[in-house]
């Protein structure tokens, strides 16, 4: 039947007089354009009536699935399946009396359906991928790593249906013969498979999600990460510029990941003030008398003298010598002025650590360290915050006898 209807053209010819090879030439042709404008009329037609249903279906709908299909194409490249069937089909009916070429067009015709599942198949993870991004609890999650790992393998069993097509070989023979090549494959994926592993374990480890504000010295990167694929992740910089980091490296090199601070109760404040050491003194009674004019810390100071005092006596501490016994000290009350004025202070957390200390003395002098934490985590609201607090440490400085540590700009002539 196949072949009456391959040889109306042929026959037709033949009996005008023409001669059999040129007849099967030009009957070649002919089957060849009427196939072309049948399966092209019918790939049009299938097209927009797919595009309209798919259109009116995405309407009625309330998920955006459907949207983000359209958006990808898949409807489209749908539409492409039957009337590629339809060619593969008539391909032996056109070539009917060129067997040589019916098996090559045959093979393109297989080798063009490969690449169209594979389309497909990209289509639909594609759709997956951006779906999944509309859903908040994925919006952290290195959904393009995975993406990727699916295609990767896509592409390798679609290369290896094609060679297996061309070649007149089975897959699995062609996969056997690529054994003694893996040597070679694991070194041209080297980094696929790094950062296979590596999304795997940051996926699993929950080491850095989206959105994450990281700071990664060995690459120069501080800011928000935008991007976790199979290869690489991307760091958008405070400065706004872009730093493209392996994804191995997240498990192979250390990183800060600034989340456990963004989740907290606040923001750390871990910054000193360095007195010089020979400002430093025992305080006697008119000095006391003086400070207690500081209101934040009358009470301390009226307390604590008391106590210095009945101290003293009860022991007979000869005080002609200010060394002698208890006594209060500048620098002492200065850090007990901070600690108070820092529990005052509206914009930190006081239910987090607060702790002002002293640390070891240097060649410079005597390091007084603030560790508090603000309450307003945002960079800018924080930079203000502990500037507007050591505005007012150094200038309280001077009302204990106390100097800040400078280095020396020029000598001055005398």
């Amino acid at each position: 039947m196949n072949k009456n209807i391959a040889h109306l053209l042929y026959n037709y010819l033949i009996e005008l007089g023409m001669s059999e090879s040129l007849a099967r030439y030009i009957n070649l042709v002919g089957l060849f354009l009427a196939m072309l404008i049948v399966v092209g009329l019918l790939d049009y037609i299938i097209k927009k009536v797919i595009r309209k249903t798919s259109i009116l279906f995405a309407r009625k709908t309330k998920t955006n699935l459907d949207d983000i299909a359209i958006t990808n194409k898949l409807p489209r490249l749908l539409a492409h399946i039957f009337p590629l069937l339809l060619a593969i089909e008539l391909i032996p009916v056109v070539f009917t009396d060129f067997a040589y070429l019916g098996s090559m067009a045959l093979k393109f015709g297989n080798i063009i359906a490969i690449i169209l599942i594979l389309n497909i198949t990209k289509s639909i993870l594609r759709s997956v991928r951006d779906y999944l991004k509309t859903l908040p609890r994925y919006n952290d999650k290195p959904i393009d790593s995975y993406i990727q790992v699916f295609m990767i393998i896509g592409w390798i069993l679609t290369i290896m249906t094609i060679f297996a097509i061309i070649t007149d070989t089975t897959i699995w023979k062609f996969i056997t013969a690529l054994g003694a090549a893996s040597a070679v494959l694991l070194l041209l994926f080297k980094d696929s498979i790094l950062g296979l592993v590596a999304s795997i374990q940051v996926s699993m480890n929950d080491m850095v999600r989206i959105g994450d504000w990281i700071t990664f010295d060995k690459y120069g990167a501080d800011g928000d990460l935008i991007e976790i694929n199979l290869a690489t992740v991307k760091v958008q910089n405070f400065d706004k510029t872009i730093t493209t980091i392996p994804t191995y490296a997240l498990i192979t090199d250390s990183f800060k990941n600034w989340r456990g601070m963004q989740e907290s109760g606040g923001r750390r404040i871990k910054r000193a003030l360095i007195i010089k050491q020979k400002n430093i003194k025992f305080l006697n009674s008119a000095e006391i008398e003086k400070l207690k004019k500081i209101q934040l810390i009358t009470n301390y100071l009226n307390s604590r003298n008391e106590k210095i005092l009945t101290y003293n006596q009860e022991n007979n501490i000869d005080k002609t010598l200010l060394l002698n016994g208890q006594n209060l000290t500048n620098i002492g009350v200065f850090r007990k002025y901070i600690e108070s004025y820092l529990s005052n202070h509206s914009a930190l957390n006081t239910n987090m650590t607060m702790m002002t200390r002293q640390l070891e003395p240097t060649p410079q002098g005597i390091p007084i360290e603030v560790y508090v934490f603000s309450s307003d985590k945002r960079w800018k609201n924080y930079e203000y915050i502990m500037s507007d607090i050591f505005d007012h440490l150094l200038a309280a400085v001077s009302y204990f006898d106390l100097e800040v540590f400078e280095l020396p700009t020029s000598l001055q002539k005398s």
